[in-house]
Formats: structure tokens, sequence, C-alpha cells
């Protein structure tokens, strides 16, 4: 009875067990389908996560465009000759009708981007998606592109389907029943008349031929054309007081017709009295201008120091007027200049300076003109013993050697010399 009470614990703990691992059993197994399928779209997440750059660094820099185009999307490309160096993160309308473009740019390329860059929304094919080409400048910056810049698109590529969405508009404008009337008429226009358009197109061909050679002068003359209207625009206000000073001059010619005739008169009677005056007086006449060429040759050569000369007179005339009027004159007794020997003292003629000016005709004040030296047989500030002389002959030989003239004594006073 004990075996079997045993026997009966025993079975009933081995059906327990038993039922407790199909339990378990029932439970793991979708817990691991469950943790299996969560971990696969974790992986999933996070590989499109890495490959959208969720988890890589970036700048933020904004391009102002017209327009984003209709096919730029987020993710598109930043490039620049050729290297990707950012991406497309966003786009954004503005209240103006602009579009603002987020992009993303990488870090590590910013300094080698110059801040002055040029951007362009661009496509590889009409139909491809857009993508933004930064251009370099001529002349780049010293200075990279920094975090928050915002930069001005300079040009937005033209999308096929914006061409047709165009021409669509203006064909739902035009009126079918308008539109075949008007090929009508231009098809009963041309028909039968082949021959002579083809004969009026061969003709403006030669026209054209004809016109080739002088094409850079009608170019020359396009490109000069603003110049010149703008110097007649310019002018326009003068050249029109002119004619309404030539309409008044005429309408006092007019007015004055009488008095012009009886002037007319006079200046032909003069004309008369001037023939007989000059044809008598031909030979005299030639004569005097023959005369005057030596002395108007001189004044030619002199013009410069006349023009001084006038210079200073006006110089005078302009100045302001002296405090007391009048010439301040200074005079004194002062030894003679020495007596004139011969023959160092006589005149000649060899002066050759040529015109000069001496300060004139600004003279600076308290200066006095430089002297001119010239060949003219004498000098005035030469060595010479103004006043009582009572040095010996011998005595001045001595010190400053032979001297023009005879001895200076008495006893040859009266002497050339």
């Amino acid at each position: 009875m004990a075996v079997s009470t045993a026997r009966t614990a025993f079975g009933t703990r081995a059906g327990e067990d038993i039922r407790d691992n199909g339990m378990s059993r029932a439970v793991v197994r979708p817990l691991v389908g469950l943790v299996t399928v969560v971990g696969i779209v974790a992986v999933v997440a996070l590989a499109a996560v890495l490959f959208r750059g969720g988890f890589a660094n970036s700048a933020s820099v904004t391009l102002l465009a017209e327009r984003a185009g209709l096919v730029m999307y987020p993710d598109a490309k930043v490039q620049m000759l050729g290297s990707q160096v950012g991406k497309v993160a966003s786009i954004e309308d503005l209240p103006d009708g602009r579009a603002a473009i987020h992009l993303a740019m990488d870090p590590d390329q910013l300094h080698l981007i110059p801040a002055n860059v040029v951007a362009d929304v661009s496509a590889s094919t009409v139909f491809g998606a857009k993508y933004v080409e930064l251009i370099p400048p001529e002349s780049p910056s010293a200075e990279g592109m920094s975090a928050g810049q915002v930069l001005d698109a300079q040009h937005v590529t033209v999308e096929i389907n914006t061409v047709f969405g165009q021409l669509t508009s203006v064909l739902s404008t035009i009126q079918p029943d308008k539109l075949n009337q008007t090929l009508g008429a231009i098809a009963a226009a041309f028909d039968g008349r082949g021959q002579q358009l083809g004969q009026g197109l061969s003709d403006f061909d030669s026209f054209l031929a004809q016109m080739q050679p002088h094409l850079p002068a009608l170019s020359h003359d396009l490109a000069t054309a603003p110049e010149v209207f703008g110097a007649y625009a310019d002018a326009a206000p003068d050249l029109l007081k002119i004619a309404d000073n030539a309409a008044t001059t005429s309408q006092t010619i007019v007015d004055q017709q009488r008095q012009l005739d009886v002037a007319l008169l006079s200046v032909i009677g003069l004309a008369d009295v001037g023939t007989d005056v000059v044809g008598q007086n031909t030979q005299p006449l030639t004569n005097v201008l023959h005369l005057l060429a030596p002395t108007t040759d001189l004044t030619r050569q002199y013009n410069a120091a006349l023009w001084c000369g006038l210079g200073g007179l006006l110089v005078m005339a302009n100045g302001p007027a002296q405090r007391d009027p009048g010439v301040p004159v200074f005079a004194g007794l002062v030894w003679g200049a020495d007596r004139y020997r011969y023959p160092g003292d006589l005149p000649k003629v060899a002066a050759s300076g040529g015109p000069q000016c001496t300060g004139l005709p600004q003279l600076p004040y308290e200066t006095s003109p430089p002297f001119v030296i010239t060949d003219t047989g004498t000098n005035p500030w030469k060595y010479g013993n103004p006043g009582v002389v009572l040095n010996a002959d011998g005595i001045k030989r001595l010190l400053f050697g032979d001297i023009d003239g005879p001895p200076r004594n008495s006893a040859q006073i009266g002497q050339p010399g």
C-alpha cells in the first residue's frame, strides 16, 4: 500500500513537470519571435537613419532662390567641382514667393569653400532631379563658409514640365475656331505662291550676303549708338534753344529786310571802292608786308617774353591800391662810375640770351629779378675805381694785372680810354 502510494505521488509530480514544460515553451516561442522581429525592424531603421545621415554632424546654410523647382527634394546633393559637400535638409516657401532651401553642409568641408561662393540650382537633364551646385568665384575670398551663412541663388534651371505647363496655359487661351481660321488664311495666302516665296527668300539671302561684309561696321555703330544718342539727349536743350534763336533771328531778318537791303548795297559800294584802293596800291602793300616780315618774326620769337611783360602789367593793374599814392624816390650821393675805356667798352650787338621772363608775371615779394649777362661789349659790374683814385698805375697793374686803356695819371687825361 505504501508502494502504491509512492507510485501515485511520483506520477503526479511527473505530470505536473510535463505540463509546466509545455506552458513555458508556448510562452517562450512567441516571445523569441517578437524579439527577432523587433531586432530586424531596429536594424532596418538604423540602416535607414544611417543612410539618410541621421547621426552625421552637419552645419546649416540657407540658400535663397526665386523658386526651388518642381523636382527639388530633400536629401538632394550639394556639389562643388563634382564633389558632394552637403545635402538639402528641407525646402521652405517664403511669403514673398521665393524659396528658402536649407542645406546641411559637411563641417569638414566648410573651410575649403570660399565665403563668396556662387550657388546655382541645376539639373543633370531636363527631366532629372535638381541639385545645388556651388561655383567658386573668379576671385575667391580668403575666408571660408561658416555655419548659418545665407547664399543667393544666381540661376534656377527650367524643367521641361514647367515649359509644358506654360505652353498649356498659352494654348488654353487660344480659341480653336479662330486658330483654324488663321491657319486657313495663312494656307490660302501661300497657296500657288511657292515660286514667288522661294524667289523672295533667294533675294533675301542675296541681300544678307551683301550685308555680311558690313556687319562689323554695323555692330560697331550699334555699340556706339547709345553713347551718341546720350550725347544728343544731353545737347537737346541747347539744340532746341539754338533752333528757337534761329527762328527769332529769321523773323528779325524778315522784319528788317529793307534795312538789310540797304546794308548790302552799302557793302557792295564799299567793296567797289576797296577794289580800286587795293588794285592801285598792290605793290606798296606788298612792300609793307615784306618789310613787316622781320619784325613779326622777331615778335614771334619773343612772344613768351612779351606775354610775361603784359602779364606783369596786368598784375600791377589789378593789384591793391597803395596806402599813400605816389612813387617813392630814394636819392643820395654816390661816387661816379669808372670812366669809359677803349676798346673794352665799345658797344657790341652779340646778345644771344633769347626771350626771358625773369620771374614775371608773378614776382615774389621783396625779390629782385636776376641780372642777365649778355655779350654787349661792356659789363656794368666789372671791376673799376669809382671815386678818387689814390693809387698809382704801377700798383694797380701789380695787383690786378693789365687793364684796357692808358695808365691812370694826370699826364694822359683826355686820351682815349
